[in-house]
């Protein structure tokens, strides 16, 4: 099923499949406001994947599901190594995007971005994946800076009975999933779950690569229903991996050669949530949102983190014509770091707090207009207080259109990779001898930040047609940098060497601007289009005080980098006999580090439900060639080609 257009209730979800363009204009999202309204209403650039998306698409993963959205940059390094951004400056660590699993942010205090090989899950139990194209700051908080990534999992009642999928397919892909829920008492349900995924070894890009690895994972979800007024969710998973990869680095004890070789990733993690919602006699409501997560990762070093987040909410409203979000959270984060190959993190632990709050006040000016103020305000442990305001113009003329503007200011927030790191990252031959060239953490960095401005325009032109299209300039200042420092003469270790320090600072600027359109079109009762395009521009500067010869060249080793046009078309057709044809086209643009040269990717599934409880599928992933490059990491790890493959997969359901 196609969507330029989002879901919000679990209790929708199971009819959205045969749902008409027309009804999709009436769901609700979330991800917006932290409230439920009405997507045809909000003043933002949204697009939802859909259960019925999910099943649709043939993917195995969330990062692949994700490359349906105009205006996501999907590119995979490794098998099991991805760079996921939004409107620009992708990179392995992009740090510039915040992915929320059920309300619990996943990205790493390391170095605030995501280890996407850690958000594996059942895809059967994602309800939606709520994508916000855009600065999400002031309700979410740091790093939301060019968008939100929210995937929301299905309620437990509405996942009551057995589940068991087997796949098979090239590659050495293998995966199962044993999952059964039930009721429980006449007031909750529960689902619980066991999962299973392997894959082999790509082709290496040049030289050596591997990617081969297996992951397995468990977990639960129960919800209650313990009044008419209050509802409560717990839920927990455990995740332990196991991964190839292929390296090339340094030493700080073997200076001057730098070594290639297969390393092994390996990781375990957990995480239980509780969310408590009460709503008030009045209408108004409360949700109490608690989660512990813990992972313990080795990957080119050993990296232990423990966090702690609550989070209280509180929406109301003041008159008929204010509606108001607020809330505060207290999060802390416990990370300790034993030095790796050539990285070396301060004393090697770190505790830290953030304390936020906010508010947010839709104001209805009108019978057709709506304006939206608000503000987040966080006390980090990096660069103390920061301010996330925003303000949203919504006109509605119809049920069938909204014109909306939108003006932002978000950050990113610093981390202890940018902070403490110590970084030998290469080396260079000079007269006499070599050379190291040494990154330094920023223990006085500041937070990068972005003013985000948006218009964008929604319709209904007809019942069987639907566009969404959204004009954007971001300007980015505090960006970093990597300063030259003094060189000078280092005696240890041996031999004695010249280091060529550089400091992370924050001299760089950007320009982006961009255009975004989605659709869909019931091009027959049996068959629905859903195109897709976007268009990032980007211009970078220095200050006159940098030094950096590498930033305005290629972005710096961490900056990234992302491609200037995205075109997606994707086709869902019902044949006969409970058959399913889809087909989806994706063409990426270059990437001007590397380069990368384009490619068009090209992915079709052919589906049979077999009476009410099997299904039986087989898809084909990058049929147009036999192997393709989508990125050249910068930061260690060796890519891998993305190649032509094959999946079988069997569902059963009772």
């Amino acid at each position: 099923m196609s969507l330029c257009l989002p879901v919000i209730a679990a209790a929708q979800s199971a009819s959205l499949a045969d749902a008409s363009l027309e009804a999709l204009m009436d769901i609700r999202v979330t991800s917006v406001s932290k409230k439920d309204q009405p997507l045809a209403k909000a003043a933002s650039a949204v697009f939802v994947i859909t259960q019925n998306d999910i099943r649709h698409s043939g993917a195995t993963n969330i990062p692949d599901l994700l490359r349906m959205v105009p205006g996501v940059n999907v590119a995979r390094i490794t098998a099991n190594t991805w760079a996921i951004s939004i409107r620009g400056f992708n990179s392995r660590y992009s740090g510039k995007v915040l992915v929320l699993i059920d309300g619990r942010t996943v990205y790493t205090p390391l170095f605030s971005g995501v280890y996407w090989d850690q958000q594996g899950m059942p895809l059967e139990d994602i309800d939606r994946i709520e994508v916000i194209r855009g600065s999400g700051g002031t309700v979410w908080g740091a790093n939301a800076m060019n968008g939100v990534i929210n995937v929301i999992t299905k309620s437990a009642a509405d996942t009551h009975g057995a589940l068991v999928r087997a796949s098979t397919g090239s590659q050495g892909h293998a995966g199962a999933l044993v999952q059964y829920g039930a009721a429980a008492g006449t007031k909750g349900s529960y689902r619980i779950y066991s999962r299973y995924a392997m894959n082999g070894d790509s082709p290496p890009y040049a030289g050596k690569g591997v990617d081969s690895g297996h992951s397995s994972q468990a977990g639960f979800r129960s919800d209650w229903t313990l009044s008419p007024q209050d509802r409560l969710t717990v839920q927990a998973d455990v995740l332990g991996a196991s991964e190839a990869q292929s390296i090339t680095t340094l030493f700080s004890n073997r200076l001057p050669d730098s070594f290639t070789f297969n390393d092994k990733v390996r990781f375990a993690a957990g995480n239980v949530l509780a969310n408590w919602n009460h709503v008030f006699d009045n209408g108004s409501e409360t949700t109490l949102h608690v989660y512990y997560d813990r992972y313990r990762r080795f990957d080119q070093g050993l990296n232990t983190t423990n966090t702690g987040d609550v989070d209280l909410q509180y929406h109301f409203r003041a008159f008929s014509w204010n509606d108001i979000v607020t809330g505060l959270s207290y999060r802390l984060t416990d990370q300790s770091w034993s030095d790796g190959y050539s990285t070396v993190l301060g004393t090697g632990h770190r505790r830290d707090n953030l304390f936020t709050t906010f508010v947010q006040d839709e104001v209805q000016i009108a019978k057709t207009v709506a304006l939206t103020i608000g503000v987040k305000v966080e006390h980090n442990a990096y660069t103390g207080f920061e301010f996330e305001p925003s303000v949203k113009l919504a006109y509605s003329p119809n049920s069938r259109q909204t014109i909306w503007a939108a003006a932002s200011r978000s950050i990113q927030q610093t981390s202890w990779l940018y902070s403490e790191a110590l970084v030998d990252y290469a080396t260079v031959p000079v007269q006499g001898g070599f050379a190291v060239y040494r990154i330094s953490g920023n223990p006085d960095g500041i937070a990068p930040v972005l003013f985000a401005y948006e218009l964008g325009y929604r319709t209904e032109l007809s019942h069987k047609f639907t566009l969404d299209t959204t004009v954007f300039i971001y300007d980015y200042d505090r960006l970093q940098t990597l300063e030259p420092e003094a060189r000078f003469i280092a005696l240890t270790p041996a031999p004695p060497h010249v280091v060529l320090p550089h400091i992370f600072e924050s001299f760089g600027a950007a320009r982006n601007y961009g255009f975004e359109a989605s659709a869909g079109w019931d091009a027959a009762r049996w068959w629905r289009l859903s195109p897709g395009f976007s268009y990032l521009q980007n211009h970078l500067s220095l200050d006159p005080r940098s030094k950096d010869s590498s930033y305005l060249l290629t972005h710096g080793p961490t900056r990234g980098d992302a491609p200037k046009r995205q075109v997606q078309l994707r086709s869902n057709i019902r044949l006969p006999h409970n058959l399913e044809w889809d087909v989806s086209a994706f063409y990426v643009g270059s990437l001007q580090f590397g380069p990368v040269p384009a490619y068009t990717r090209l992915d079709t599934r052919l589906g049979w439900r077999i009476g009410e409880t099997l299904e039986l599928s087989i898809a084909g992933q990058n049929l147009l060639s036999p192997r393709h490059i989508e990125f050249l990491d910068s930061v260690y790890v060796n890519p891998t080609e993305v190649q032509r493959g094959v999946v079988a997969k069997l569902t059963w359901r009772r």
